[in-house]
């Protein structure tokens, strides 16, 4: 290992790697990542998520089409969904390490911390300088400080359950609860949720996440709202859970109240970087208060949605800044999310919130969609979709939906609202037939 690196990065997660590779032909790089190179998305987020849903998916589509062509629903075999899973998050640190290295970047596995503004101490005491520095180090899970916090498990501890319980909690009603219980819910758990207010998922569209709760609820995950946890208590067989509406009884509790960002071992105020309670401060061009040190994805305080993606983007970004061939601030593009429930909850652009709070400005069109044929075919019971239109030039700003096939319509609409086509630009193309796709001279 070198004593001085053109470019060191913290973290080795999407963002990180991004703008390794993207600086690594014109300057030398140290990545360094004290957990699981590849970070949270691939080894314990979105992507084993997303394999332990593909079963849930499946088991859900074959409901709808009882009577209608199937006969007989599949149960989940959680051993084998969890074997499933593990065969392809297991590979992911070694393939990212490898895959850096042949690539000329140098890595380092382990906690370091800064010293000075350049340079940066490794565990075994040795120091390391730097040129530039780019800090991707992500968040972790939230607990709750409350008695009996060390009974409370996390998003990680479910995404490698080697077997379920028969009763599962979960506290808060955001993103990662609503895809995490329904999983458990369909893969035959008993699922509570406990939530502080009644009014889940805020930044999302309130009429699909009214959809969302109450096909949830049909499907018998039960929602404790304006009820707060007070403490855990350990008993012959399970826990105990106090709250301020009464007692229940639990297997396993998972806290799901938000995450934090990841700065704390990094020593931060030795180089003068300021950290808020939101994450590291960056202005638009990702530069923390101290110069030549930068910072990109989740540990960042921005107003940008904490996505993969997104920190991919960030990290290509900074590629391109540190090599000179962009000096401009960032600029994002729309940034499409998606919850992976009983459905699939989507949005992208201009919200609903939005929207309704400034009606002169947008007009909303709400449609139901279970009738048309693409939804017809799957037996989508609740499909349905949100379009959001500027008054003044009619363009398509903002989509929502809530439908077994929201990733594709979302996509779609992203590529839309990216390149601003026009309605009249997408009735003169010819799409696919029958696909989501074709739905868009209808849906536009």
């Amino acid at each position: 290992m070198n004593k001085h690196y053109d470019v060191i990065i913290f973290g080795a997660g999407p963002g990180g790697t991004a703008a390794a590779y993207g600086v690594a032909h014109k300057k030398s790089v140290l990545v360094i990542e004290n957990d699981l190179f590849g970070g949270t998305c691939p080894n314990r987020g979105c992507d084993p998520k997303k394999m332990l849903y593909s079963a849930v998916q499946a088991k859900v589509r074959a409901t709808n089409l009882q009577g209608s062509g199937l006969k007989g629903v599949p149960t989940i075999d959680w051993p084998d969904l969890m074997a499933f899973k593990r065969q392809y998050t297991r590979q992911i640190p070694k393939e990212t390490e490898n895959g850096l290295q042949q690539a000329g970047i140098a890595t380092y596995h382990g906690q370091v911390h800064f010293l000075d503004e350049q340079h940066v101490q490794l565990a075994d005491k040795t120091i390391i300088s730097g040129d530039d520095f780019i800090l991707a180090t992500g968040r972790r899970p939230r607990l709750l400080d409350i008695p009996g916090q060390e009974y409370l498990k996390t998003s990680t501890d479910f995404l490698d359950l080697d077997a379920l319980p028969k009763r599962m909690t979960f506290v808060g009603a955001g993103l990662v609860t609503m895809e995490l219980a329904n999983i458990a819910n369909q893969a035959g758990v008993a699922v509570d949720i406990l939530h502080h207010n009644d009014q889940p998922l805020k930044e999302w569209p309130t009429p699909l996440v009214t959809q969302l709760v109450e096909s949830m609820a049909s499907a018998g995950i039960h929602f404790h709202f304006n009820t707060n946890l007070t403490a855990i208590t350990k008993q012959a067989g399970g826990y105990q859970l106090t709250t301020d509406q009464g007692i229940l009884s639990s297997d396993y509790v998972v806290a799901a109240v938000g995450r934090i960002a990841n700065t704390e071992a990094l020593k931060l105020e030795n180089c003068g970087v300021t950290v808020t309670k939101r994450g590291i401060a960056v202005d638009d061009h990702l530069q923390t208060s101290t110069p030549h040190i930068y910072a990109l994805g989740d540990v960042m305080a921005k107003p940008q949605p904490k996505l993969t993606p997104v920190a991919a983007y960030e990290g290509q970004y900074l590629a391109q800044l540190l090599t000179g061939q962009n000096t401009e601030a960032i600029d994002y593009p729309v940034i499409p999310q998606i919850l992976f429930g009983t459905a699939e909850v989507s949005q992208v652009g201009v919200t609903y919130q939005t929207a309704e709070n400034h009606p002169k400005a947008y007009q909303i069109s709400t449609l139901d969609l279970t009738h048309w044929y693409t939804y017809n075919r799957l037996k989508d019971p609740l499909a349905q979709a949100v379009i959001i239109r500027a008054t003044a030039t009619q363009q398509v700003v903002g989509f929502a939906a809530f439908t077994t096939a929201g990733e594709q319509l979302l996509n779609l609409f992203s590529l839309i609202m990216n390149l601003k086509l026009s309605n009249t630009q997408i009735q003169e193309m010819i799409f696919a037939y029958p696909t989501a796709a074709s739905d868009l001279t209808y849906l536009m």
